[in-house]
């Protein structure tokens, strides 16, 4: 590191500590460690705070501070408001406020960032370039323009030296939370370390626009056959890290309802076309929009609804998305062992958590969700009261799952404003229970026993390699030993269960096959499978589930699964 380098990172360190102070938040400065890099005579003068800014509470005082930290804080801030399993719901509702108030730079700033990126004159790659921005944020800003061959287009250009700033707040933030896991014990709760790592890749990814570029084109794919979606078509040649252009839309924003209104739109088929949309893109593709606010969803005078700004993207992986399809149904069917395991198998759950008190509190979300119609369930109540759950016993969701969650309450505030008839939850339904039925189809039930097997497998080989070498290494050294019986007994039990798995994946992986093998068989010869009037393919199949039962029972009776 350069001495110039170590002096700007001291000099952020010192901007950091004094708005510690202006914000409410200077007893930060010593519990972190921060007041190494204050003289004395400042540290005695940031002792006297605002008396103003002490009357708010904690929540707004962080609040508050990233706001006067600038683009990476307030960034970070916007991440970590889709966190409600991690933070407490008043820090998310202060989050949620940030917004990014910067003021344009230069147009020829930004005509000059054009052509080094694009290697081109701005004449040579536009006929017309509008020097005046339609939209401005803290990484970058867009300005209208049309390409030689006609078409209206976009132009993204990002900030000078952003990425370099962003890069430096984050080395310094990953140190801070360093030291605060260091010195206090609610930072080392709320693993501060991982929380920042998490939110530094998803902000990364936002300064590179070639991954946004690649997001707009698979959600594009999704709705590509829609005629009431549209997505901006992304000029390639164009477009590189720093700069992107795609098809300029210019529609009205979904929640200006006096205009849908003049324009005679039926809001109600306006709210289900959005449901749809991003339901379809979450089960059927994977990847969906990640902040569908309604400066990011605008309407055409036709009805046509159309996406932008597609920087925060959730991507789910086919395990999330059938953990997320089992939450789904177990939410419709009031089903709170469902939603216990669906939450359980989706997170990271402390193991010094109690099952019984995870299940009283899913039993008091079920009690609260009872005799409310599916229709008047209240989405945006159910998912905060699922990170109220997650949030208090330390389980840590997949980033992707919050950012879905969020998603979702977007999308239930903006229909609901739509159409307050309408639930997300109706439109829901069917996806989830098609994905399920995909779940176990019998091709993919065949995958997923194949893969259990292969899992067991090696683990079964860990457990017999780790005995063979301590074994070994006792024989070696001649080391005298002392057999703890109880311990011997649960890793017997505990071998015994991986045996008793990997009996019951080969069988249910056997009595598959056997069961598509017969509906195949049956399609195949149809009235053909009934030979001296007996049906050959019935009777086997019958056969066939008494024997996986049979098999099934000594398995579980043996007790040891």
């Amino acid at each position: 590191m350069s001495l110039q380098t170590r002096v700007n990172y001291i000099n952020r360190y010192r901007e950091i500590a004094m708005q510690f102070s202006k914000s409410g938040l200077g007893f930060l400065i010593e519990e972190i460690g921060l007041d190494r890099v204050i003289s004395l005579p400042k540290r005695i003068l940031l002792r006297q705070q605002n008396d103003e800014v002490l009357e708010k509470t904690y929540a707004e005082r962080i609040r508050i501070f990233i706001e006067e930290m600038g683009t990476t804080f307030i960034k970070l801030g916007q991440i970590a408001s889709t966190r409600g399993d991690l933070l407490p719901p008043d820090l998310i509702k202060e989050l949620e406020k940030l917004q990014s108030h910067v003021a344009p730079f230069p147009a020829a700033e930004a005509r000059k960032l054009i052509e080094e990126s694009l290697e081109a004159p701005i004449d040579e790659l536009f006929m017309i370039f509008d020097d005046t921005p339609v939209g401005s944020a803290s990484i970058g800003q867009v300005h209208r323009a049309m390409l030689h061959t006609g078409e209206d287009v976009a132009v993204k250009v990002q900030r000078a030296n952003i990425e370099k700033t962003v890069r430096t707040d984050l080395e310094i933030l990953r140190h801070l939370a360093v030291l605060a896991e260091s010195n206090l014990e609610w930072a080392r709760n709320y693993q501060v370390t991982d929380m920042i790592e998490e939110f530094s890749d998803a902000l990364i990814n936002e300064l590179d626009y070639t991954i946004e570029a690649r997001n707009v084109e698979r959600i594009g794919k999704t709705h590509k056959n829609d005629n009431k979606i549209k997505i901006p078509e992304i000029y390639w040649e164009y477009s590189t890290k720093n700069v992107m252009v795609m098809d300029f839309i210019k529609g009205i924003p979904v929640n200006h309802f006096d205009e849908l209104d003049k324009l005679n739109i039926d809001r109600s088929d306006l709210a289900e076309t959005l449901a749809r949309a991003i339901f379809q893109q979450i089960f059927e593709e994977g990847y969906f929009h990640g902040d569908p606010h309604p400066g990011n969803v605008s309407v055409l005078r036709d009805g046509t609804l159309v996406f932008l700004d597609f920087g925060m993207i959730g991507r789910l992986t086919s395990d999330l998305k059938i953990n997320f399809g089992s939450l789904l149904i177990s939410l419709m069917r009031k089903d709170s062992d469902g939603v216990v395991k669906a939450i359980v198998k989706m997170g990271v759950v402390p193991s010094d958590v109690s099952m019984r008190d995870l299940n009283r509190e899913a039993e008091i979300m079920r009690d609260k969700y009872y005799d409310v119609p599916l229709s008047k369930l209240n989405f945006s109540d159910a998912v905060n009261d699922l990170f109220g759950i997650a949030n208090k016993y330390k389980i840590k969701l997949p980033q992707d799952f919050t950012i879905l969650a969020k998603t979702l309450l977007t999308l239930e505030s903006i229909v609901s404003q739509l159409d307050p008839d309408f639930s997300i939850m109706d439109v829901a339904e069917p996806f989830g229970k098609a994905l399920l039925l995909e779940r176990y189809n019998p091709k993919n039930l065949l995958n997923f026993q194949i893969d259990e097997i292969q899992q067991l497998g090696s683990e079964l080989r860990e457990v017999t390699e780790n005995v063979h070498q301590f074994s070994k290494g006792l024989k070696n050294q001649n080391l005298p030993i002392e057999i703890d019986v109880k311990g011997r007994s649960q890793f017997s039990k505990h071998l015994d269960r991986v045996i008793n798995r990997l009996s019951f994946s080969i069988v249910l992986l056997a009595f598959s096959i056997v069961m598509v093998g017969l509906i195949v068989g049956s399609a195949i010869l149809g009235e053909g499978s009934i030979i001296f009037r007996i049906p050959i393919i019935e009777i086997a199949a019958i056969f066939a589930m008494g024997m996986f039962i049979w098999l099934l029972w000594s398995i579980v009776k043996s007790g040891r699964f």
